[in-house]
């Protein structure tokens, strides 16, 4: 529980220090009507993503940030029941403009969800750190035996195997922005691309076809979603501003 309080307050601190300046009301009541899905990642909570719903809701959006059981169902399972019953909260609170913020794994089941039916009211996405190229770490993983009871086929959906969705989702149909962090925060694991990358997910595994801009920020994959650039470039995704600082995209 002590590093539960230390992640509230250090979110609670990052809040006061650095939410977005007070906005016109005119701002704020057609910011309300946008609801912002929080999505967070594989081995996380809700509660990795509270610091960055506290600036969005003090930049005046509503906000929903529901936890999911990561490891135990697959992907299309999983998309369902995340991104369905956030948009049910959505709309039971009277927004209809649907954005979307999401961390590495989050932003998969939107792109799942989106492949299967369209998310009526969606706007756009950011997405942090998705490995939306399919991932090296989790094909890795997926291949210790001592994993395949809790995984459910996850880390060999999310790798670049035969069985990867990843590889087989295509372009994305709506409006998407994605920010890549750059600096390793873990050892690189064996056969892991020498290019640019976070330690967990590289910049070639982060592009996406179809992506509007793609930026790169000098943080480690694990605290982004704490960085105060990171949370105003995602305040600016949902509102759809230009995010500079834009590398060439495949």
């Amino acid at each position: 529980m002590p590093v539960v309080r230390k992640v509230a307050s250090f979110g609670l601190i990052l809040w006061l220090l650095l939410a977005p300046q007070v906005r016109s009301d005119d701002y704020l009541v057609a910011s309300a009507d946008r609801c912002v899905i929080l999505l967070h990642g594989l081995f996380r909570s809700s509660l990795s993503l509270k610091p960055m719903q506290w600036y969005l809701d003090h930049a005046g959006y509503t906000t929903v940030n529901l936890s999911y059981p990561s490891l135990l169902y697959p992907i299309p399972e999983l998309a369902e029941m995340a991104v369905t019953q956030s948009l049910r909260t959505c709309h039971s609170r009277g927004a209809h403009q649907i954005n979307f913020v999401t961390y590495s794994f989050g932003g998969i089941l939107v792109r799942q969800y989106a492949s299967v039916q369209p998310i009526q009211g969606m706007q756009r996405a950011g997405m942090l750190g998705p490995p939306d190229g399919g991932s090296h770490v989790a094909f890795y993983y997926s291949s210790f035996e001592f994993l395949q009871p809790i995984e459910s086929d996850v880390l060999v959906q999310l790798g670049k195997g035969d069985e990867s969705i990843l590889l087989t989702l295509g372009p994305v149909a709506f409006e998407l922005d994605v920010i890549a962090s750059t600096i390793p925060d873990i050892t690189l694991l064996p056969s892991f691309p020498d290019e640019l990358s976070d330690g967990t997910v590289s910049l070639s595994e982060a592009r996406v076809p179809g992506v509007k801009e793609l930026l790169t920020m000098p943080v480690t994959h694990t605290v982004m979603i704490l960085n105060p650039e990171v949370m105003r470039h995602s305040d600016e995704v949902e509102r759809g501003m230009h995010l500079g600082l834009v590398i060439a995209l495949l």
